[in-house]
C-alpha cells in the first residue's frame, strides 16, 4: 500500500463587513489536492492498490488540468486520492454502497481483467469522480456568517447536507475560542450541532445568513478578524473545460492603491488603446523584513589572552650553613574536610534564601502598611463625602423652605403654586376615595374655599415682594449711577475717579434715599423737602413745578398738623416725580449711559409679534420659544398666568439642570454650539420623554442630584450625544477612557436608541436639522430601514394593427 500524500491549499475567507453589499461572489475555504493527468500516467505502470474498507468510506475526486484545483468540503469527509496510488485489476472490488455502478461494469469487473483494460478501468474511475465532483459542487450553497458584536461578516461556501458542527468548529479555529462557547443562530433559531442547512429550508445554490455570538462574552469575546483580506471582491467566473464541459473558478479581486509605473507598451493608432507590457500588470512582490539576523562580530569567539604569572618576584628564607632561622613562631597547618563545589553551592542557596525571607517579610510588612493607610484614607475620603452630600442636602432643603415662607422671586412663587397644586390633587383624591354623595360635594367646596384663601394669600405674599424688588432694583440702579469710574493699573492697583457727573448723581441719590425715609421727625422731614426744593428749582419744566407744588402742598398739611399716615399717598408722588426727575439726562447725564436706548421704529417693526391671548403687540424678547417652537402664539406673562392657573407646574429644577449643563460645557474648548440654544421646554422634553426623569444606570430619580453630560467625550454636546446620569455617575462616566470598555453592548444599543428618538424630535427645528442631516450614522439607517418609494412608470405597448 502506498503512503498517500495530502497538500492543504490556501484558505480565502472575504471579509465583508465594510462592503457586504459589493461583494459579487463567495470564496469557498478548501483543502485543495493536486492530482494531474499525469497521475493516471504512473498508475498504469502500477502493479496493486488498495481496495478502501467499507467501514471508512472515501469518494475519488479528480480535478481538471485548467484549474488545478479541488475543493474539499468542510466536514472533512473525503480525502483526496493518492498520487502514486497503483491499481491492481486482480484485486480491485468496487462497494456498491460507495460508487454506483452498471450491471455491466459489475460483470466485467468480477472476471479478471487483461493488461490493456487498465486505461478502460481508469477512465471510468475518472468519469465517476468527475460526477461526484459536480454533483458535490452542486449541492453547496453560500453562508453568510455575521460576527457579533463586531458586525463583522464572512462568506464560505458550504454543503447543505453537512453537518453544521464542522462549520463552527473552523470558525472556532479563526475566532481562537472553544467551539463549546459559540452560539450559532439562523433565522433567529438556535442551531444544534448535529442539523443541516437542509432541514432550515436552504437549498443548493442558495445563500443563508448565520449570525455566532459568544456565551461568554466576558471570558471568551469576539474580536474583529484582522487577518482577512480587506475590501476585496469575489468572482465566480465558468471556464470551458472541455467539449461540452464547464468549471467554476473562484476568482479574488485585490483593491489596493498601487501605483503601476509605466514600463513600456505601445498605443493602438485606430482605437487609441494603450496596451502596456506584461511588467506592469503584475503588482511588485514586496520584500519581507529579516528578523533575528545578527552581524558576523557576534558569531566569532573573542579570544583574549590574560598571563597567569605574578610579576613580582618573591623568596622564602630557609636554614642553611651558616643560617639559623628560627622555627618558634612557626604554626602547624593540618588540612581540613575537603570543600566541593556542590556544597558551597547549597550554602550559597540557604544564604540565598535566608535572604529572600527576611526580604519578602519586610516587603509584605511594608505593602500592607502601604494598603491600611491607603484604606483609611479612603474610608475617610467616602465618611467626607456622606458629610458633604448630607450637608448640601440639608442646605437645600434650608433653602426651599425659606423661599417657600418668604417668596421673592418668580421661581419661589412657583414652588408655592405647586406646593398647592399637589396640596390640592392628594386632597381631592383623599375625599374621592373616602366620602360619596352629598358628603363629597361638601368636602370639595371646603377644599375650594382653602385652596382660594391660600391663592388669595400667595398674591398678597407677591405684590409685597414685588414693591420690595422694585424698590431694591431702583436703589441699584442709582448706586450704579452715583458710583466712581475704576479702573486697574499695570500694577494691580485699583484707580477710583469721581467726575462732575458722577458727583451730581450722588447728590441726587442721597435726596432720594432722605425722601424715602419713614419714621423721622417732623423737622428732620421740613430739612429734606428744604433741600429738594433748592435742587428742584434749578429747572423749570412742568416736571420741576409739579415737584414744587406737592413740596409746598405737604409742607402746608403738615403745619396744619395732619398725620403722617394721611401723607402717605402724597409722599408716594413726590418720589415718583422726583425718581423721573433723577432719570431724565438734562438733570442727570450720567444717567444716560446706563437707560435703555429706543430702538429705530423702521427696524424694530420686523421684530413684534401678536399674543392671541392678551390680544397685544409685543417685541420678540417677550416670547418664550424653544428649540421646536411652532408659530408663536402666547407671550411670556400669558404662559406664566396660563401655567399658574392650571397646571402650577415648577421649572425650578430644569433650570437649574440647565445652568449645571452650561456650567461643564465651559470645561471644553466652546464647540458646543447645540448646548447654548436649548430652553427650558427643551430639557424638560429630554428628562421626561427620553431619559424618564431617572439616571440611566442606577434609576434614581432626584433630578436636584442629576446633570446631563456628554455620552462621547470627543464629540460636541448635543441631545443626540448626552447621558442622565448622577453627579457621581458623571465624574467615573468622563473618566472612561473609550465607551467600549466602559459599557457592555446591550447598554450601548439601549443609548443609541435613546438618541436616535432624540434626533427625531429635534430635526423639526431649521438649527438643529442641519446638524441631524449631517449625521452618517442617521443617514444610513434611514437608507436601510426607508427604502426608496418613488413610483414607478409603466410604460404600455401597444399591438401593431
Amino acid at each position: 500500500m502506498s503512503e498517500k500524500k495530502e497538500k492543504p491549499g490556501a484558505k480565502k475567507v472575504t471579509d465583508a463587513s465594510e462592503e457586504s453589499a459589493d461583494a459579487v461572489g463567495p470564496i469557498n475555504i478548501p483543502v485543495s489536492t493536486d492530482l494531474h493527468d499525469s497521475d493516471f500516467a504512473r498508475e498504469d505502470s502500477a502493479s496493486e492498490s488498495e481496495t478502501p474498507s467499507r467501514s471508512h468510506k472515501t469518494p475519488v475526486e479528480l480535478q481538471s488540468a485548467q484549474h488545478q484545483e479541488s475543493y474539499e468540503s468542510l466536514d472533512g469527509d473525503y480525502e483526496a486520492l493518492p498520487e502514486e496510488e497503483v491499481v491492481d485489476t486482480s484485486q480491485m472490488a468496487v462497494d456498491s454502497e460507495d460508487v454506483p455502478l452498471m450491471a455491466s461494469d459489475a460483470a466485467v469487473q468480477s472476471a479478471p481483467l487483461r493488461p490493456d483494460d487498465h486505461l478502460i478501468v481508469l477512465d471510468k474511475i475518472k468519469s465517476m469522480t468527475e460526477t461526484l465532483k459536480a454533483s458535490r459542487e452542486d449541492s453547496e450553497a453560500k453562508v453568510k456568517v455575521v460576527l457579533l458584536p463586531v458586525a463583522q461578516e464572512i462568506i464560505v461556501s458550504f454543503r447543505v447536507e453537512s453537518m453544521l458542527k464542522y462549520l463552527q468548529d473552523y470558525l472556532a479555529g479563526i475566532l481562537s475560542i472553544p467551539a463549546e462557547v459559540l452560539k450559532m443562530t439562523c433565522s433567529g433559531k438556535i442551531v444544534k450541532n448535529k442539523e443541516t442547512l437542509l432541514q432550515f429550508g436552504v437549498k443548493p445554490q442558495e445563500t443563508v445568513q448565520v449570525e455566532i455570538s459568544s456565551t461568554n462574552p466576558g471570558l471568551y469575546p469576539i474580536r474583529r478578524v484582522h487577518g482577512l483580506s480587506n475590501g476585496s471582491k469575489c468572482l465566480t467566473v465558468r471556464v470551458a473545460a472541455g467539449v461540452d464541459r464547464f468549471e467554476d473558478v473562484a476568482v479574488e479581486i485585490a483593491l489596493c492603491d498601487f501605483h503601476k509605473p509605466f514600463l513600456g507598451g505601445f498605443r493602438h493608432k485606430l482605437t487609441g488603446i494603450e496596451y502596456h507590457n506584461a511588467g506592469t500588470q503584475t503588482v511588485p512582490k514586496k520584500i519581507q523584513e529579516k528578523t533575528g539576523v545578527v552581524c558576523r562580530d557576534t558569531q566569532t569567539v573573542c579570544v583574549r589572552k590574560k598571563l597567569q604569572q605574578t610579576i613580582n618576584t618573591t623568596s622564602t628564607q630557609m636554614s642553611t650553613i651558616g643560617v639559623y632561622v628560627s622555627n618558634m613562631s612557626d604554626k602547624l597547618i593540618k588540612p581540613g574536610k575537603y570543600f566541593t563545589a556542590e556544597e558551597y553551592h547549597i550554602q550559597r542557596l540557604a544564604a540565598v534564601i535566608v535572604l529572600q525571607t527576611y526580604y519578602r517579610q519586610w516587603h509584605a510588612k511594608t505593602l500592607v502598611k502601604e494598603l491600611k493607610r491607603q484604606k483609611k484614607l479612603r474610608l475617610e475620603w467616602e465618611s467626607q463625602e456622606e458629610l458633604r452630600k448630607k450637608r448640601e442636602k440639608e442646605e437645600w432643603m434650608k433653602m426651599d423652605y425659606y423661599r417657600r415662607h418668604h417668596p421673592k422671586t418668580e421661581e419661589d412663587f412657583e414652588l408655592l403654586y405647586n406646593a398647592v397644586e399637589l396640596w390640592h390633587q392628594e386632597q381631592r383624591e383623599f375625599i374621592n376615595q373616602s366620602l360619596t354623595g352629598a358628603e363629597r360635594k361638601a368636602a370639595l367646596c371646603k377644599l375650594l374655599e382653602q385652596e382660594t384663601k391660600i391663592i388669595s394669600s400667595i398674591g398678597r405674599r407677591r405684590y409685597i415682594a414685588n414693591q420690595d424688588n422694585q424698590e431694591a432694583s431702583i436703589q441699584a440702579f442709582l448706586e450704579k449711577c452715583s458710583a466712581p469710574k475704576i479702573w486697574r493699573t499695570g500694577l494691580d492697583k485699583v484707580i477710583e475717579m469721581d467726575t462732575q457727573y458722577t458727583i451730581r448723581a450722588r447728590e441726587l441719590h442721597n435726596i432720594y434715599k432722605c425722601i424715602t425715609l419713614k419714621n423721622i421727625s417732623q423737622d428732620e422731614r421740613l430739612d429734606v423737602l428744604l433741600t429738594l426744593k433748592h435742587t428742584v428749582k434749578e429747572h423749570e419744566c412742568k416736571l420741576t413745578q409739579d415737584i414744587l407744588e406737592l413740596v409746598d402742598r405737604e409742607v402746608d398739611l403738615m403745619m396744619r398738623g395732619v398725620k403722617s399716615c394721611n401723607l402717605e399717598g402724597l409722599r408716594k408722588r413726590i418720589t415718583t416725580l422726583f425718581l423721573h426727575y433723577i432719570k431724565t439726562p438734562l438733570f442727570n447725564p450720567e444717567v444716560a449711559r446706563y437707560l435703555k436706548v429706543p430702538p429705530d421704529p423702521l427696524k424694530f417693526y420686523r421684530k413684534i409679534h401678536f399674543c392671541h391671548s392678551c390680544q397685544l403687540y409685543l417685541p420678540s424678547t417677550e416670547f418664550a420659544i424653544s428649540a421646536t417652537a411652532q408659530p408663536v402664539r402666547r407671550c411670556r406673562q400669558c404662559s406664566h398666568l396660563d401655567n399658574e392657573a392650571r397646571g402650577r407646574e415648577s421649572f425650578l429644577k430644569y433650570k437649574c439642570l440647565l445652568q449645571r449643563l452650561y456650567f461643564s460645557e465651559t470645561e471644553y474648548d466652546g464647540d458646543s454650539n447645540v448646548a447654548y440654544l436649548m430652553q427650558l421646554q427643551d430639557i424638560q422634553y429630554l428628562v421626561e420623554n427620553i431619559w424618564a426623569s431617572q439616571s440611566i444606570i442606577s434609576a434614581w430619580d432626584d433630578i436636584n442630584d442629576l446633570v446631563m453630560v456628554r455620552w462621547d467625550k470627543t464629540l460636541p454636546w448635543s441631545p443626540w450625544n448626552c447621558i442622565l446620569l448622577t453627579k457621581d455617575e458623571a465624574l467615573f462616566h468622563l473618566k472612561l477612557p473609550s465607551i467600549e470598555e466602559g459599557y457592555e453592548p446591550l447598554f450601548i444599543h439601549k443609548i443609541k436608541h435613546k438618541h436616535i428618538l432624540a434626533k427625531n424630535y429635534f430635526s423639526q427645528t431649521p438649527e438643529l436639522a442641519s446638524f441631524v442631516l449631517e449625521d452618517e450614522e442617521m443617514h444610513e439607517i434611514r437608507r436601510r430601514y426607508h427604502p426608496d418609494t418613488a413610483p414607478k412608470v409603466l410604460e404600455s405597448k401597444r399591438l401593431s394593427a
